[in-house]
């Protein structure tokens, strides 16, 4: 055996293989630079929306209680959201500094406002509610009842004369093949 490998130690030419162990611990070391990178853009979003949300208190607060429609609060999921209802939230864009307020519709989400500064999306989230208001009296509003039972009627009266003639029509029909068969027949 040479000096080299009986004393533990490698000359600069040989390459050192390197250990599963070393690589472990310097990939865990990374996750961990990166986790915290993550959770400090997280609540940094978390801050900017509960921002927002004390600067929407004034507007909830002029809401009617028998208006059921919104229910505010900030889901800290994966992406933290502003709820403002069950298909609207605020939520923040790609660079974590700009507001994005969206709607989810059967169709996918639609941006309905981006901004930087949080009197925009105030004013924004303000007219979205509005709107909302709006749609709901329009649904709860009476509307008179169509006068389709007169044309009902009058339909009901015609299709029985319809099956009437129908049943003599099929029942001459019978009678003449009936008729034809017999004269075939002698």
């Amino acid at each position: 055996m040479s000096d080299a490998q009986s004393s533990g130690t490698s000359s600069p030419n040989e390459t050192r293989p390197v250990r599963l162990r070393d690589a472990l611990r310097k990939a865990r070391i990374e996750a961990a630079d990166r986790t915290g990178v993550v959770v400090d853009l997280r609540d940094a979003e978390v801050a900017r929306l509960e921002i927002l949300n004390e600067a929407l208190d004034p507007l909830f607060e002029q809401v009617p209680e028998q208006v059921d429609l919104f229910d505010r609060g900030i889901s800290q999921g994966e992406t933290p959201r502003l709820w403002v209802d069950v298909v609207a939230y605020v939520m923040m864009g790609r660079d974590k500094r700009i507001y994005r307020l969206v709607q989810d519709t059967r169709f996918g989400r639609k941006v309905l406002t981006e901004s930087h500064d949080v009197p925009v999306m105030v004013d924004a989230v303000t007219d979205y509610i509005a709107r909302r208001m709006v749609e709901r009296e329009q649904a709860l509003a009476v509307q008179p009842e169509p006068k389709l039972v007169e044309t009902n009627e009058k339909r009901r009266g015609g299709s029985f004369w319809t099956f009437v003639l129908g049943f003599v029509l099929g029942a001459a029909a019978l009678f003449a093949y009936a008729m034809f068969e017999a004269l075939r027949n002698l």
